[in-house]
């Protein structure tokens, strides 16, 4: 099975690269999102899950020879995940709900051993539809290769996705009702960001 998944975003625009130098990038310009999806037969009980990533932080690097890559660096505080809605189930999420989902969370991600997760690209190719961005993913104490695909917004907004497979990190999906109710391995992240003075 490989390291990781790629869901292909919509391309709305040319992917035009900054000038060169150091953008900051972080929860205060962009946002980071997380979908967890419920499967089994239990699974009308349950939620389909929308969670944010509230304190990150990074860096991307865009160098001044046309030819040389741009480098990206993101570490995501997991300490700091928010549950801001679930979907379906018999009820809707109560804030108690959302603060036992949060507690629950911290347990399956061992957030008080590994508090950060981080990715650091290796390789990014950039084409005029987008880019695609190569890197490591460090997570629950290990590290796996992880792609990210790149496009830029009609509005100049940065924006993409992953598939990140939590068991490739050695993370158990959740897991409810004696097994009858589980999150879907595979938890689709979607970010966006707009780079300060681009």
């Amino acid at each position: 099975m490989p390291a990781f998944s790629t869901k292909t975003p919509t391309v709305e625009g040319v992917l035009t690269p900054p000038a060169p130098g150091q953008y900051e990038i972080g929860s205060q310009s962009g946002s980071l999102l997380l979908h967890a999806i419920r499967r089994g037969i239990a699974a009308r009980v349950g939620h389909d899950l929308l969670i944010q990533a509230s304190n990150w932080h990074g860096r991307i690097s865009i160098p001044e020879h046309p030819t040389a890559q741009p480098t990206v660096s993101v570490s995501v505080d997991m300490r700091e995940l928010q549950v801001l809605e679930g979907t379906g189930g018999v009820r809707p999420l109560s804030e108690a709900d959302k603060r036992d989902i949060k507690g629950t969370l911290g347990k399956v991600l061992q957030t008080g051993r590994y508090p950060e997760a981080t990715f650091t690209s290796t390789s990014a190719h950039v084409r005029d539809e987008g880019a695609t961005v190569e890197g490591e993913l460090k997570m629950n104490g290990q590290s796996h290769p992880l792609r990210l695909e790149v496009h830029r917004r009609e509005d100049g907004v940065i924006a993409g996705s992953t598939s990140v497979l939590q068991s490739t990190w050695g993370i158990k999906p959740y897991t409810g009702f004696f097994g009858a109710l589980r999150l879907r391995d595979a938890v689709d992240v979607e970010f966006s960001v707009s780079l300060p003075g681009a």
